[in-house]
């Protein structure tokens, strides 16, 4: 029996082709071509948002006295505010009482940015120094300043010492007990961190506990700024000769309803300007923190 062997097919030898050529990976943009979405409508819609409420307090402000909801003797309309707000820039005496309360009023708060920092971040930081004067502070922040006015008129006379004492005693305390809250509540990771790093008491101090401590710093300065306001208008209505608190008193003596809103408006617009100067300032200091919303 016989087989049949068949030779294989020789193999084919096929010609291998070139890759073909990709096409070149398009270029990056340059950060400089990329466009971002303009800001500005959102600008508009967030300013316009924010003065509807405003707008609409003003109008029924100018309505409700000229409708009769309410006596016009007491509660003039905003109009005449107004005009009474310019006679007493036209006579001078807006900018005399306005000029007096900015000078009491930052000085105190001046002053008590100066002593409260950095009390309180010694304080925070050491704690022997916050055992020995913890039983003081306690004593003395839950003394109304308003309550002392008195004490401070007594020691110190009507002049301007003891309103300037009086703003600082008020002030003192937001930004003293925020100071210290913010030393005592870093983050425990950043100073386990910075501690593997062997670095000394003061690096630490300077390199963690600072820039950790800003904002809550920040948000007892601008209780501060408010606080700083609100007490030398009432100080300045017990015992003074000028400022917008002492305006406002003689006006309502005087019966000058008028002019004791228009006092009454100029307290509001500083305190707004102020707290919009802090908070430019605050956002200057704390670029690094992350922004939190939409």
């Amino acid at each position: 029996m016989s087989t049949d062997v068949r030779p294989s097919a020789p193999p084919v030898l096929t010609k291998s082709r070139p890759p073909a050529a990709t096409a070149p990976a398009a270029a990056p943009r340059p950060a400089e071509a990329v466009r971002r979405p303009s800001r500005l409508p959102g600008l508009l819609l967030t300013g316009l948002t924010k003065t509807v409420a405003i707008a609409v307090l003003l109008a029924v402000w100018e309505a409700a006295p000229r409708l009769e909801l309410v006596d016009p003797t007491f509660l003039p309309p905003f109009s005449q505010v107004v005009d009474a707000w310019f006679g007493l820039l036209d006579s001078g005496q807006l900018a005399t009482n306005t000029q007096a309360s900015l000078t009491r009023s930052l000085s105190g708060f001046g002053l008590s940015v100066a002593v409260g920092v950095p009390l309180g971040l010694l304080i925070g930081w050491y704690r022997p120094i916050a055992n020995l004067l913890s039983p003081l502070l306690e004593l003395f922040r839950n003394t109304a300043a308003l309550a002392l006015l008195p004490v401070f008129v007594l020691i110190l006379g009507i002049g301007e010492t003891s309103k300037i004492s009086i703003v600082l005693y008020a002030c003192i305390w937001p930004v003293l007990l925020n100071t210290i809250s913010a030393v005592r509540t870093v983050d425990p990771t950043l100073l386990r961190l910075a501690r593997s790093l062997n670095l000394s008491p003061f690096r630490l101090f300077q390199k963690v506990i600072l820039p950790a401590s800003v904002p809550t710093v920040f948000t007892g300065i601008r209780l501060a700024g408010a606080v700083s306001i609100l007490v030398l208008v009432a100080a300045e209505m017990v015992g003074a000769k000028a400022g917008l608190g002492y305006l406002i008193n003689a006006s309502q003596f005087n019966f000058a309803i008028p002019q004791m809103y228009a006092g009454i408006v100029t307290i509001s617009v500083i305190g707004v300007l102020f707290n919009q100067l802090l908070v430019a300032l605050e956002r200057r200091f704390t670029r690094w923190r992350a922004a939190v919303g939409n």
